[in-house]
């Protein structure tokens, strides 16, 4: 599995991971603003902390995989 994720890397830093990584960078772009906007809109209100960034986590991780669905590498 290491030996997977050290593989992985190399290409990523080589630039031979990604087909598009300016599509990449604005769909994490999207995603983390998304993200974020929750986070702050639930930090607005009268509860724990831990609840905002629970939820706000939540979200972002359930709109990455539709953000990603066309999402390529070679």
């Amino acid at each position: 599995m290491i030996e997977l994720g050290w593989f992985s890397l190399k290409l990523f830093l080589q630039g031979k991971l990604l087909r598009d990584p300016i599509y990449f960078v604005r769909q994490t772009a999207i995603g983390v603003s998304v993200g974020l906007l929750v986070l702050i809109l639930l930090a607005q209100l009268q509860i724990p902390f831990c609840l905002p960034i629970t939820l706000a986590s939540l979200i972002t991780g359930l709109v990455m995989p539709f953000l990603f669905r066309d999402f390529k590498t070679k």
